[in-house]
């Protein structure tokens, strides 16, 4: 395993559902790292803080409460907006964590709001933090992942790499390095989702 990874990295995706959780699981399943999402919109189900302790079998030490918990899974200024929450930027600061690593897991994509004014852009800029952009490895990614890195580039926000996720595809990975130039990671579709599977992934990045 060769990749550096920063010290504090902010994982977001070309989209919702995209596998930005998985990544994340992976993540605290490979390295000494501390696992915070911000934001969480929808609560009936499992929360991705919930799957990501579960799956990567981390102590609780290693997980830091969302600074939002709202109930509909929806963006989160439309969730706000249910629950009579305010969201605001300044509600955030990078918390305590005693491990090597911090990931810090966004809501939806880059452009989605967190409130009427600002989007998850503008929290990633508040943070201050480096980007691992998640994007799927099929067909349509291209358009949709080098957008989001000139979307990134706009705002002057450091980005790390891109991991796509799902099938192997090697004409999408060469593209993406080459107008991206950054590099790009995969990971390939997981069976069964455990602490040691999500291990095998990471060591395979």
């Amino acid at each position: 395993m060769s990749i550096d990874f920063p010290e504090k990295l902010f994982v977001t995706g070309t989209d919702t559902g995209i596998g930005k959780t998985l990544v994340s699981a992976m993540l605290m399943s490979g390295m000494d790292a501390s696992y915070w999402k911000p934001i969480q919109a929808g609560l009936d189900e499992e929360t991705d803080t919930e799957f990501v302790k579960r799956v990567s079998k981390v102590s609780d030490n290693r997980i830091i409460p969302e600074r939002y918990r709202l109930q509909t899974p929806m963006s989160p200024h439309g969730a706000a907006d249910i629950d009579e929450v305010a969201v605001s930027l300044g509600d955030f600061s990078i918390p305590e964590f005693r491990t090597n690593h911090l990931i810090v897991e966004g809501a939806g994509g880059l452009w989605v709001p967190v409130n009427w004014q600002e989007t998850i852009l503008d929290l990633i800029l508040h943070l201050d933090l480096p980007v691992l952009l998640v994007a799927r490895s099929e067909l349509g990614t291209l358009n949709h992942t080098l957008l989001s890195l000139e979307a990134l580039r706009n705002r002057n926000i450091d980005v790390f790499g891109v991991i796509l996720n799902g099938p192997h595809h090697q004409s999408n990975k060469e593209t993406i390095e080459h107008f991206g130039r950054l590099p790009v990671w995969e990971v390939e579709p997981i069976e069964e989702i455990n602490q040691k599977s999500l291990f095998k992934a990471f060591t395979n990045l």
